[in-house]
C-alpha cells in the first residue's frame, strides 16, 4: 500500500527538502507541493491525498484555513502540520483541527520519519481492523501513547504493529534465518525499520543474530528465532 503525499509550503526549498524526506521513506509517494494556500485548496479537493504536510504562515494567511477546509468536507486526509510557530495557540487550534502530529522546523529527518511510520501504521490499523476493543480504541486515540494500560511499555520509534508483523515473521520455519532486508520486504517497511526492530527483539532476548559468511563480498546478518 501507498500513501499520497501533498506538500504545502510556500518556500520552494523547505518543499523539497520535505519532499526528499517523503520519498525516503517506503510506503509514501509525493502526489503534488503546493505554494500558495488557493494552489493547496485546489489540489487538496482535485488530488485527495492521504496525507497533508501543512506549513502554518503564508504571506496571504495561515495554513488552518486548509485544515479546516478539508474537516468541513469530511475528507479522508490526515494532516500533519510543520512550522516554525512555538506557541501555544497555533498547536491548541491545530490539536482541535485533529492534526495527526505537529512538528517544530528546522525538521529533523528521524522524527520527520517517526511521524510517517507512525501515520502509516495508524492507517493500515484502521483497514485492517473490523471489530475493536479498549486497548485498541485507546492506541487509535491516543496517538502519542507508547502503549494502552496493560501492554508493555516500547521505546520511542518502536511500534507494537510493526513488532507484532515482525513477530509474525519468525514463526514461518526458516532454517537459514532472515535478513533485515528480507524482513523489511514482509511486512512492506524500508531495510532501516526493520533492523531496528530486529535488534530490539535481538536485545530482548526473542531473536538470535549471527553473522553468515557466504562464498563472496560481505558477511550478511541474519536473524533466528529464540
Amino acid at each position: 500500500m501507498v500513501f499520497s503525499v501533498l506538500i504545502v509550503d510556500d518556500d520552494p526549498k523547505i518543499a523539497e527538502i520535505h519532499r526528499h524526506f517523503t520519498e525516503k521513506i517506503d510506503g509514501f509517494t509525493v502526489c503534488g507541493i503546493a505554494g500558495t494556500l488557493e494552489d493547496a485548496e485546489k489540489m487538496t479537493e482535485l488530488l485527495e491525498p492521504d496525507l497533508i504536510l501543512l506549513d502554518l504562515y503564508f504571506p496571504e494567511g495561515l495554513g488552518t484555513e486548509v485544515l479546516w477546509k478539508v474537516r468541513a468536507r469530511r475528507q479522508a486526509t490526515d494532516i500533519i502540520l510543520i512550522t516554525a510557530a512555538k506557541e501555544l495557540e497555533p498547536l491548541q487550534e491545530a490539536m482541535r483541527g485533529g492534526v495527526f502530529d505537529y512538528i517544530i522546523k528546522p525538521v529533523m529527518f528521524p522524527r520527520f520519519q517517526e511521524a510517517l511510520e507512525r501515520f502509516r501504521s495508524h492507517r493500515q490499523q484502521l483497514q485492517s481492523e473490523t471489530t475493536l476493543n479498549q486497548q485498541d480504541v485507546d492506541r487509535l486515540l491516543h496517538l502519542h501513547k507508547d502503549s494502552s494500560p496493560g501492554e508493555p511499555q516500547y521505546p520511542k520509534g518502536i511500534d507494537p504493529l510493526t513488532l507484532k508483523k515482525i513477530r509474525t515473521v519468525f514463526k514461518q520455519p526458516h532454517p537459514e534465518g532472515f535478513s533485515a532486508e528480507e524482513v523489511g520486504q514482509q511486512i512492506g517497511a524500508s531495510r532501516t525499520t526493520a533492523r531496528r526492530y530486529l535488534e530490539y527483539l535481538t536485545a530482548a532476548g526473542q531473536l538470535r543474530a549471527e553473522l553468515i559468511y557466504g562464498a563472496v563480498g560481505r558477511p550478511e546478518r541474519k536473524y533466528f528465532s529464540e
